[in-house]
C-alpha cells in the first residue's frame, strides 16, 4: 500500500486541476455594508472621520466612498459639533471649536436620506480615558548578522506608567523620519524620508497590580540601509483606549497575524461599536476610536557597524566619459562634482535619476522639527 498511496495520489491530480473553480462563501451578504474610520483626541487639531459602502463579498470586492451624509459629534454635556464634508466620504471638524476632553463621553451620528436611505447611525457612547505622558523612548544596538561582516541594527523601546491608573489599556503609534546624503555633491544632495507604522501596537495592563508598560518593543532596524546613516528620529504617539476598543484592536491584531498584513485584512467578523437606529442586527464595519494622545521624540545619531550605503550603486553606473554609458543619447542625467577644490572641475554622467537627486525617494524640505544638534 505505501508503493501504491503516490501513484493513486498522482494519478487524481489531473481530475482536481481539471475542477479549480471559483469559490465565494455564502455568508448571506448581498447588501453593501457602511465602513466608519474616525478618531477623535484631546489634541487641537482637525478630526477626520471617513465613510463609505463596501461592496458584497465577492471576486471585485471594494469600499466607495460615502458623499451627501452629515455627520455630528456630541459629548455628554450636551455640545454637539457637526462635521463639514471636504471631499466624497470624508467629514472634518473644525479644529478651533471642537477639541476632545478626557473624562467626558463622546457619540457619533451619522444620518443620510439618499446615501443611506433615510436610515440613522450612532456609536456607542465612548469615555476618553486619560493618557500618562511617555517616561522614556531608548533604543539599544542589536547585531543582526556576523558574515561576511558585522552588521548592527537596533531595537527601539519606550517604558510609560499611570500612577493615578485611570489609563489600563493603551496602543502606540509611530512616525519616523531619517536623513540621508547622495554620494555625490549635487544640488539635491541631502533629503529625509518619512514613514508612517503600520502594526498594532497595544498593551493590556488591567490584570497589574499597577499601570505599568516597561521595555514595549516598538520599533527595530535589522537593515540600516540608509535609516541609520545620517540621523534617524522617531516620533510615538499614546493613545488610552477603553476595554472594548481594547478588544476591537486585539482581533484586529489576531486577524492580520493569520491573513499576513494589517490592510490585507477584511475586518468581518470584528464588532464596531456603530449601529444602525432603525436595524440594529444590520453589521457596520470599521470603529469610532475616542482617546486622549501624548507624543515623544527620540533622535538616533551614532555609528552603526556593517553599514551597506544603498548608492554604492551608483558609483558603479556613473562615468566622467558619456561615450561610455549606453544609449547616452536617450537618457542620462548629469552630475556636477563640486568637491574638486581645484580646476579641471568634471561633470559626470549616469542613467540613475536617484543619484543625481535625492527627492526621487525623498524631500529636500528640512521638517520643522529636525534639530541639527542632536
Amino acid at each position: 500500500m505505501k508503493t501504491l498511496r503516490p501513484i493513486i495520489i498522482f494519478l487524481c491530480l489531473p481530475l482536481v486541476n481539471s475542477c479549480v473553480v471559483q469559490f465565494v462563501p455564502d455568508i448571506n451578504e448581498d447588501k453593501t455594508l457602511l465602513v466608519v474610520e474616525g478618531k477623535i483626541t484631546d489634541q487641537p487639531r482637525t478630526y477626520i472621520i471617513k465613510l463609505s459602502k463596501s461592496a458584497p463579498l465577492g471576486p471585485n470586492n471594494y469600499s466607495k466612498p460615502l458623499k451627501g451624509c452629515k455627520v455630528s459629534i456630541s459629548d455628554d454635556m450636551g455640545q454637539i459639533v457637526n462635521l463639514k464634508e471636504t471631499k466624497d466620504g470624508t467629514y472634518i471638524t473644525d479644529s478651533t471649536k471642537f477639541r476632545g476632553v478626557p473624562g467626558r463621553q463622546y457619540t457619533l451620528y451619522i444620518t443620510g436620506e439618499t446615501a443611506l436611505g433615510g436610515l440613522h447611525y450612532e456609536s456607542s457612547p465612548v469615555e476618553m480615558k486619560p493618557v500618562p505622558p511617555i517616561d522614556s523612548i531608548y533604543y539599544e544596538k542589536e547585531v543582526y548578522s556576523t558574515w561576511p561582516e558585522l552588521v548592527e541594527g537596533c531595537q527601539i523601546y519606550l517604558d510609560t506608567r499611570d500612577p493615578a491608573n485611570n489609563c489600563k489599556f493603551f496602543r502606540w503609534e509611530f512616525s519616523e523620519t531619517w536623513e540621508f546624503h547622495l554620494p555625490f555633491a549635487v544640488p539635491h544632495r541631502i533629503c529625509w524620508i518619512t514613514d508612517n507604522s503600520d502594526q498594532i501596537f497595544i498593551k493590556n495592563t488591567s490584570i497589574l497590580n499597577e499601570a505599568r508598560v516597561s521595555k514595549y518593543l516598538i520599533n527595530t532596524i535589522t537593515d540600516p540601509i540608509d535609516r541609520l546613516s545620517v540621523k534617524y528620529s522617531i516620533l510615538v504617539n499614546q493613545y488610552s483606549l477603553n476595554e472594548d476598543e481594547y478588544n476591537y484592536w486585539e482581533s484586529l491584531q489576531n486577524m492580520s497575524g493569520q491573513v499576513g498584513g494589517l490592510y490585507d485584512i477584511i475586518p468581518f467578523t470584528i464588532p464596531s461599536n456603530v449601529f444602525c437606529v432603525e436595524k440594529p442586527d444590520e453589521k457596520v464595519l470599521g470603529y469610532f476610536s475616542v482617546s486622549a494622545m501624548s507624543s515623544k521624540r527620540l533622535f538616533i545619531k551614532d555609528n552603526f557597524a556593517g553599514y551597506s550605503n544603498m548608492y554604492n550603486r551608483c558609483l558603479d553606473s556613473t562615468t566622467s566619459r558619456p561615450d561610455t554609458l549606453h544609449g547616452i543619447n536617450t537618457d542620462c542625467w548629469i552630475l556636477i562634482d563640486n568637491s574638486a577644490q581645484v580646476p579641471p572641475r568634471l561633470s559626470y554622467y549616469t542613467f540613475e535619476y536617484g543619484c543625481a537627486d535625492c527627492r526621487a525617494r525623498g524631500t529636500n524640505i528640512k521638517p520643522y522639527f529636525w534639530n541639527d544638534s542632536k
